[in-house]
C-alpha cells in the first residue's frame, strides 16, 4: 500500500476514534450531573451553601411630605400625606470569626462536603439619629431593627444568642426592615438627635454545605476563618494570611469599607448570594454583594480530572497512531487499519475505567489500576502485532511515560496550560529530531534507507 494511501487511512481511523471518546466524555458529563443532584438532595435535608450580612441596623421614620396629586375632576392638587421611610447604619467595626467543623454527607457514590459553623459575629455601632427635619414635617421615629441575613436558616442549630452591651436581647424571625431569610433584633427607641452607640455579638451555630460567605459590611472588617478540611478554596479577595496543610487551614481577612463596595451594594438593594449561586443575585436583578469566605471542596475534583483528561485523549490516540506508522514505513512491518482501531479504542477505555474506578476508590489509585490494564493489555497485543516483545515494551514504556506526564498535567490546577504546551513541545521535537536523516520521498516508494 503506497505510504500516502496509508497516511490517508490513519487520519480517517483517528476521526473514528474520536466518536468513542467524545461518547465517554458524554458519560463523563452525565456522572458530574448525577453529582450535583447528590450535592441538591443533601441541601434538601440538610442546608445550602450559606452567606452571612450583617448586622445593619435600620432605623424606620415617618414624616408629613406635600406631594402632588391628581383628583377625579383631573385637577392637580398639592396634598400632606405621611411618607414612611428609613436610615441604614453600618457597624463601625465588624468582627466575624469561628472553625468550621468538617465532614461528609454520602449520597450513592457521591461524597458531598458538609460543615457547622461555630460562628461570632461581633460589631460595634456609633451613629446619631438625625434631628433635623422640614419644617412641619412632625417626623416620628420607629423602633430601631437590627438585622442579620441569613442565605438559608434551616442551618441554624440550637437558638442563636445575641447580645447588646452584655444583655441578651430576643430574635426574632427574618431579616429585618428588608424582606429575606435571617434573624433580627428590635432595640428601643431613640430619640431625634440621639447617639446610638453599642455594642452586638451575635453567637450561632451555622450548618451549611460545601461553603461559607461573608460580607464585609462594616467600616472596617476583620474575618477569621479556620477548619481541619485540608484543601480550601479561598473567594473574594486574597486573604490577609493564611496557612494551609494536611490538617487544616487558616484563613485571616482584614478589609476596609474603602476597599470594597459592599455597603454601596446593599444601599442599591444587592443581597448575598453563596458562592456558586449566582441564581439570587440575577433574580433580583443586582449583581450580588461583595463577600469574603471558603469552599470546602477539592478545586480539581475526580470528574474536573476526567474531563481534563478526555482532551488530551486525542493526543494520545495520534501519538500512538504516529508511532505505528514509523515502525511500519521504517521497519517494513505492516499493521492492519483493524489492529490501529483496536489499539485506539484501548486507550480510550482507559478514560472509562478512571471514571468508573474513581466513583468507589480515590482518583489517584483509580487513575494507576486504569493506566496499568490499559498499558497491559496494549504492550501484550502489540508484541505480536510488531514481532518483538522488545518492541512491545518500548510501546508500552512510552505510553507509561504519556499516562505519568498526564497525571502531572492533572493534579496541576494553575500551570496545566504551560506544562501541557511543553510536553507537546517535547514530543513534537522528539519525532523531529528521530526522523530528521529519513527520506521521506524515498520512504513513499517503499525505501526505508537513511540519507547520511
Amino acid at each position: 500500500m503506497r505510504i500516502w494511501l496509508k497516511m490517508v487511512l490513519v487520519a480517517v481511523m483517528t476521526l473514528v476514534i474520536l466518536i468513542p471518546l467524545a461518547m465517554v466524555n458524554a458519560v463523563i458529563t452525565e456522572r458530574a450531573a448525577y453529582r450535583r443532584e447528590a450535592v441538591a438532595d443533601v441541601v434538601r435535608a440538610y442546608a445550602g451553601a450559606q452567606a452571612v450580612t450583617g448586622p445593619v441596623l435600620t432605623v424606620p421614620y415617618s414624616e408629613l411630605v406635600d406631594v402632588e396629586e391628581t383628583g377625579r375632576d383631573g385637577v392637580v392638587r398639592t396634598v400632606r400625606r405621611r411618607q414612611a421611610s428609613h436610615w441604614t447604619f453600618f457597624p463601625t467595626r465588624l468582627d466575624a470569626s469561628g472553625p468550621l467543623a468538617p465532614s461528609t454527607r454520602k449520597r450513592g457514590l457521591y461524597e458531598v462536603a458538609v460543615y457547622e459553623w461555630a460562628g461570632v459575629l461581633a460589631a460595634d455601632f456609633d451613629v446619631r439619629i438625625p434631628d433635623v427635619a422640614a419644617p412641619g414635617a412632625e417626623r416620628i421615629v420607629g423602633t430601631p431593627v437590627l438585622g442579620y441575613a441569613i442565605a438559608d436558616v434551616r442551618g441554624l442549630q440550637g437558638t442563636p444568642r445575641l447580645r447588646v452591651e452584655g444583655a441578651d436581647v430576643a430574635l426574632r424571625e427574618g431579616s429585618g426592615v428588608r424582606e429575606g431569610s435571617g434573624v433580627h433584633a428590635l432595640l428601643d427607641r431613640p430619640q431625634p438627635g440621639e447617639r446610638l452607640a453599642f455594642q452586638a455579638r451575635l453567637d450561632v451555630q451555622l450548618a451549611g454545605t460545601e461553603s461559607l460567605a461573608i460580607v464585609p459590611i462594616g467600616k472596617r472588617n476583620r474575618i477569621a476563618l479556620s477548619s481541619r478540611w485540608p484543601h480550601p478554596s479561598f473567594q473574594g479577595k486574597s486573604p490577609w494570611r493564611s496557612s494551609v496543610s494536611g490538617t487544616g487551614f487558616k484563613a485571616e481577612w482584614q478589609i476596609a469599607s474603602v476597599a470594597t463596595d459592599a455597603q454601596r451594594q446593599y444601599l442599591a438593594g444587592a443581597s448575598a448570594a453563596p458562592f456558586g449561586d449566582a441564581s439570587r443575585a440575577q433574580a433580583a436583578g443586582d449583581g450580588g454583594l461583595e463577600r469574603l469566605g471558603v469552599v470546602l471542596a477539592d478545586p480539581v475534583d475526580a470528574y474536573t480530572r476526567a474531563d481534563r483528561a478526555t482532551k488530551y485523549g486525542v493526543l494520545f490516540v495520534v501519538l500512538t497512531f504516529v508511532g505505528f506508522f514509523m515502525f511500519e514505513a521504517v521497519k517494513q512491518l505492516p499493521i492492519h487499519p483493524v489492529q490501529y482501531g483496536l489499539v485506539g479504542l484501548a486507550l480510550v477505555i482507559f478514560f472509562l475505567l478512571l471514571v468508573s474506578l474513581s466513583e468507589h476508590v480515590g482518583f489517584d489509585i483509580a487513575y494507576v489500576a486504569a493506566s496499568l490494564a490499559c498499558i497491559g493489555l496494549i504492550g501484550f497485543y502489540l508484541s505480536a502485532v510488531l514481532r518483538s516483545a522488545l518492541r512491545g515494551t518500548a510501546f508500552a514504556t512510552m505510553l507509561a511515560l504519556l499516562y505519568a506526564a498526564l497525571y502531572g498535567l492533572l493534579i496541576s490546577e494553575n500551570s496545566a496550560l504551560m506544562l501541557g504546551s511543553g510536553l507537546l513541545f517535547a514530543i513534537l521535537a522528539g519525532i523531529m529530531i528521530v526522523t530528521r536523516h529519513y527520506d521521506w520521498y524515498r520512504l513513499g516508494g517503499q525505501s526505508a534507507t537513511r540519507t547520511d
